[in-house]
């Protein structure tokens, strides 16, 4: 069992930042790489950053040089600093963790509003 917990969502104006966090808990002894998912209205869910237990990350074009992904390995917790926010940035955000020889896990999300 994995539980994973997310926070840091909320409203902000365009231009403002955000923190997420999610930390994982349960059977992660051998957590692999964590990232960040986002999905707005009628649309589907997209990548938006990810990082590997090496700690090379990869972004969307969308967020590069916006939103930087990192992780805390001693906590089983990743986050996404998210600064220079625009409208379009207004999503459901999502944590996922893949852990070697058991799958993928998602978090519930937290929301992202940015107000124009």
């Amino acid at each position: 069992q994995v539980q994973m917990v997310e926070s840091g969502g909320g409203l902000v104006q365009a231009g403002g930042s955000l923190r997420l966090s999610c930390a994982a808990s349960g059977s992660v002894s051998s957590l692999n790489a964590m990232g960040w998912y986002r999905q707005a209205p009628g649309k589907q869910r997209e990548l938006v950053a990810t990082i590997t237990i090496g700690e090379t990350t990869n972004y969307a074009d969308s967020v590069k040089g916006r939103f930087t992904i990192s992780r805390a390995n001693a906590k089983n917790t990743v986050y996404l600093q998210m600064n220079s926010l625009k409208p379009e940035d207004t999503a459901v955000y999502y944590c996922n963790v893949n852990i070697l020889w058991q799958g993928n896990y998602w978090g519930k999300g937290t929301l992202v509003t940015v107000s124009s």
